[in-house]
C-alpha cells in the first residue's frame, strides 16, 4: 500500500512504472481539454511521460491520451493514467467490469437517514443549464453510488463513497438528489460553506490489479490541507 502526499497545486505522481502512472491531482486542474479550457490540462502535462505521444496516428485520443477515468476540476485525489495503449485497453476493461475500486470522502450537508446505502438513479445533461447534470435529464445513463457514514457531526456528515459507474458529476448529483449536497459545492450545494472555495470531495483510495503483471496496487491519499481545515471547522461547530 502506498500513501500519497497531498497535492495542493497541480499534481503529484505517486506511483509509476513502464505501464501506468497514479497521480494525486490537486484542485483547480482540468483533466483534459474541453470547451473554455484548451491549455494547461493534466493530460497535456502528462503527455511527455507516455510510452507514445499524443498523436492520433498511434491510436491515442489526442484530446485525452492515457486517461482512464477523470475527476472534476475542483475534485482532488487519485487517478490512474495509462502509459501504453495495451495498459489503457486493459484498465478500461477493468473499469467497465468494476474491478477498479475508487473511494471518495465527501463532507455533506445534514445527515443521511441510514449509515450505509446505495443511490441508484440515471444521470443526464440538465436541459436548462448545459454545464450541469441532473437525475434524469437528456440522454440519461445508469448511475450507482454507494455511501457509508464515516463521521456524524452537528450539521454535516463525512461520507465514504464508492462508485460502480463514472458519470459526469455523479457523486455531486446523487448527493444533491437525496437532499445532502456536498459542502461548498458551487453547482449543486452552497458555495463557501465552512470557508471552502470548492466542493469537499476527494478521491482518497484507488485499488486495482496491475493490468500487465496482476500485482495488487493500492494507494491512499489523505485529505488535502483545505479540506482538512474545513473538516476541523465543522468539528468545532459540533
Amino acid at each position: 500500500m502506498i500513501r500519497a502526499s497531498p497535492a495542493e497545486n497541480g499534481f503529484t505522481i505517486v506511483f509509476q512504472d513502464e505501464h501506468l502512472l497514479v497521480v494525486d491531482k490537486g484542485p483547480g486542474l482540468v483533466v483534459h481539454p474541453a470547451r473554455g479550457h484548451r491549455e494547461d490540462t493534466l493530460s497535456q502535462m502528462l503527455a511527455p511521460l507516455l510510452a507514445v505521444g499524443e498523436g492520433g496516428e498511434t491510436g491515442w485520443d489526442p484530446e485525452r491520451p492515457g486517461i482512464v477515468h477523470r475527476l472534476d476540476r475542483d475534485t482532488s485525489g487519485l487517478m490512474v493514467v495509462a502509459r501504453s495503449e495495451e495498459a489503457h485497453r486493459r484498465l478500461q476493461s477493468a473499469l467497465s467490469a468494476r474491478e477498479i475500486e475508487r473511494e471518495y470522502l465527501a463532507l455533506v450537508e445534514g445527515r443521511p437517514p441510514a449509515r450505509t446505502g446505495t443511490i441508484e438513479a440515471p444521470i443526464g445533461r440538465d436541459p436548462r443549464v448545459r454545464t450541469r447534470m441532473t437525475v434524469g435529464g437528456s440522454a440519461a445513463r445508469e448511475a450507482r453510488t454507494h455511501f457509508e457514514l464515516e463521521r456524524a457531526l452537528a450539521d454535516t456528515s463525512l461520507l465514504r463513497l464508492r462508485l460502480d459507474t463514472g458519470r459526469t458529476h455523479q457523486i455531486r448529483v446523487h448527493l444533491q438528489a437525496i437532499g445532502h449536497p456536498v459542502c461548498g459545492d458551487p453547482e449543486y450545494g452552497s458555495a463557501g460553506m465552512l470557508g471552502l472555495r470548492r466542493q469537499f470531495l476527494h478521491a482518497t483510495r484507488l485499488a486495482f490489479a496491475h493490468p500487465l503483471t496482476g500485482d495488487p496496487v493500492e494507494i491512499l491519499s489523505p485529505l488535502p490541507e483545505d479540506l482538512a481545515a474545513a473538516l476541523a471547522r465543522a468539528e468545532e461547530l459540533s
